[in-house]
C-alpha cells in the first residue's frame, strides 16, 4: 500500500476523533511489531525511527539511510493505512539523508533552541521537505526528561499558545509537539497534565497537535486531549522497556540444551526476539484501543 502523507492521517483523525499512534521503533523486529499490532487491529500507524537515542556516529555514518531503505519496504507491504516518519534528529543532514532514504515525514530537534531559531532552522527543513512531497512536524519547547538524566540541551518550558501560533504561521509545520506536562522517557507513573493550557493552545494553533512522552500520558486524559486537537501520541520508552522484558524471559525460560538456529532469528514461535516482538505488539494494539484508531482503516 502506498505510504499515506501524515498530514492526511492526522486530518482524518480530527475529523473523526480519535488519535493516531507513532510507536518509535529501533530495528526490523520492532517495526514488524508495531506494523503487526496495526493490522490485527484494523488501525491506522505511524511508523518509523528517531534520532534521539540513536549514538550518533553510527547514525550519521550510514545507519539512517539502512534504517530508511528497510522501514520504508516494511511499510509499503502494509494492509492498513501507514505514515512514514524520522522523528526528532539532530542535525539538517539527517533530515536529508532521511527524506532521500524514503520517510515521508521527517521532524528536526529544535525545541531547545530560542524562537527565531527555532522559527528558521524549521522552515528549512520545511523548505527541503517540500521537494520530496514529505511533510514536517515540529515543536516549539523542550519537554522535561522524566528519566533524572542531565545534559539537556535547555530546561523544559510548557508550550505559550502565543509563540505556538506564530511558530506555526511562520513555519508551516502540519503538526505541533507541545508541551502541557507531558514527559520524556517517563518509565513508572503518570505525567500531570494542563488540560486548561491545552485549551488555550487549540483556540490559538489550528493545526493537528502531538504529544511526545506519550508513554507516561494518562489513559484517563486522553479522550479530553483529543477533543481539544490531539490527533498523534509517540510512544517509546514503553516499547523498549517490554521489549526488553520479553527478551529476558524468553531467554531465562529456555532448557540448557536448545537449537539456536531455532531460538534466535527464526521467527517462529521459539525465538526469544518473537516473544519480545508479542509483548510489544500488545500493548501498541491497547494503545490503539484507548486513541480510538482501532477499526478505523
Amino acid at each position: 500500500m502506498p505510504l499515506v502523507p501524515m498530514r492526511e492521517m492526522l486530518a482524518t483523525a480530527l475529523r473523526g476523533g480519535y488519535a493516531v499512534g507513532y510507536f518509535e521503533a529501533w530495528d526490523q523486529y520492532s517495526i514488524e511489531a508495531v506494523l503487526e499490532a496495526a493490522e490485527e487491529s484494523g488501525s491506522p500507524v505511524i511508523l518509523g525511527f528517531g534520532g534521539m537515542m540513536m549514538n550518533q556516529e553510527w547514525f550519521g555514518a550510514g545507519g539512517l539511510c539502512a534504517l530508511g531503505a528497510m522501514g520504508r519496504a516494511i511499510a509499503e507491504g502494509s494492509h492498513v493505512p501507514v505514515s512514514y516518519l524520522l522523528n526528532e534528529v539532530e542535525a539538517f543532514e539527517h533530515i536529508e539523508r532521511g527524506l532521500t532514504s524514503g520517510f515521508n515525514a521527517v521532524m528536526l530537534d529544535t525545541s531547545h533552541l530560542p524562537l527565531e531559531r527555532n522559527i528558521d532552522q524549521t522552515r528549512r527543513v520545511v523548505e527541503a521537505a517540500r521537494q520530496f512531497g514529505a511533510d514536517v512536524e515540529g515543536e516549539c519547547d523542550p519537554l522535561p526528561d522524566a528519566s533524572g538524566a542531565t545534559g539537556a540541551h535547555a530546561p523544559p518550558r510548557l508550550t505559550e499558545p502565543a509563540e505556538a501560533a506564530r511558530y506555526v504561521a511562520e513555519t508551516g509545520v502540519c503538526a505541533l509537539s507541545i508541551s502541557v506536562g507531558n514527559e520524556h522517557i517517563r518509565t513508572t507513573g503518570e505525567s500531570g497534565i494542563d488540560l486548561e493550557r491545552l485549551v488555550c493552545i487549540r483556540e490559538a494553533v489550528a493545526v493537528p497537535l502531538v504529544i511526545h512522552g506519550g508513554t507516561g500520558f494518562p489513559d484517563s486524559a486522553v479522550q479530553d486531549a483529543i477533543r481539544l486537537g490531539v490527533a498523534k501520541f509517540n510512544v517509546g520508552t514503553v516499547l523498549k522497556r517490554l521489549f526488553h522484558e520479553g527478551v529476558r524471559e524468553g531467554v531465562l525460560s529456555l532448557p540448557e540444551k536448545i537449537d539456536f538456529q531455532e531460538v534466535v532469528g527464526s521467527r517462529k514461535h521459539g525465538d526469544v526476539i518473537r516473544h519480545a516482538m508479542e509483548r510489544v505488539g500488545s500493548e501498541v494494539a491497547r494503545r490503539m484501543a484507548v486513541y480510538g484508531s482501532a477499526k478505523r482503516s
